[in-house]
């Protein structure tokens, strides 16, 4: 049986789409935007400051199931530019010190509203 996880202390999502869907021990968390989920924007065009605002949001998310930074398995980054993808790992790392997860990095063509990072995540319970 799967179960919606919701949470305020991330941003609503934009589009007919849940923040995370739990089922069978796995959360499935959609894909994250580097909006503050306070004010529903984007605040800053400097790639490790949304990428950090990203991981916020995942792990409020993450919070709100119950779990933390250590459950995540898998993250799928893109980003609107392969040149970020330097900037985007120093702050990757500070989030994953050890046990890495899995990762796929891609440039895309463009992201909603702009973004420069979009990061989704699958997390074991």
């Amino acid at each position: 049986m799967k179960k919606i996880i919701n949470t305020p202390d991330a941003p609503a999502a934009i589009g007919p789409y849940s923040q995370a869907i739990q089922v069978n021990g796995t959360l499935y968390i959609s894909g994250q935007l580097p909006i503050n989920p306070q004010n529903g924007q984007i605040e800053t065009n400097d790639i490790r400051k949304q990428t950090d605002q990203v991981f916020k949001n995942i792990s409020a998310i993450l919070n709100a199931a119950g779990l933390s930074m250590e459950n995540v398995v898998l993250n799928r980054v893109y980003l609107s530019d392969i040149k970020h993808f330097q900037a985007m790992n120093e702050i990757y790392a500070k989030y994953f010190t050890s046990h890495f997860p899995a990762r796929a990095a891609f440039a895309v063509k463009d992201l909603p509203r702009g973004a420069l990072v979009e990061i989704e995540t699958i997390a074991e319970m």
